[in-house]
């Protein structure tokens, strides 16, 4: 963030709760977002999980249009940042490396609801 409150990022991060769901290696997990951006999510495991692990990412956005409806996003991502949670567990930043455009485009739209 800068001085002046705004956010200098490209792609700009939204501190909401979505639910994640990653797997790894054959196994799979269920956590939600601590926040969220077009490029990565940030989240909580009770698991670690080492830097440049491969995983798939499933991320579920509601649809603010249809109550009860979600939009489902998928794609790859590698954890680029693991950290002791002083409750426990660890917390991940996951950068989504490899996602379809139309899949970023539906986490932006989500995001940019949310933006002054």
């Amino acid at each position: 963030m800068t001085e002046n409150g705004k956010e200098r990022r490209l792609h700009p991060r939204l501190a909401h709760k979505l639910p994640l769901n990653l797997a790894v290696n054959g196994y799979d997990f269920s956590t939600v977002s601590h926040n969220i951006s077009s490029v990565g999510a940030y989240c909580h495991l009770d698991r670690y999980m080492p830097p440049f692990t491969k995983i798939s990412v499933k991320l579920s956005l509601p649809d603010r249009d249809q109550a009860g409806k979600n939009t489902i996003v998928e794609c790859k991502g590698v954890v680029v940042r693991t950290e002791d949670e002083a409750k426990g567990g660890f917390n991940l930043a996951i950068f989504f490396n490899q996602m379809r455009q139309d899949q970023r485009k539906k986490i932006a739209r989500y995001i940019s609801q949310f933006l002054p």
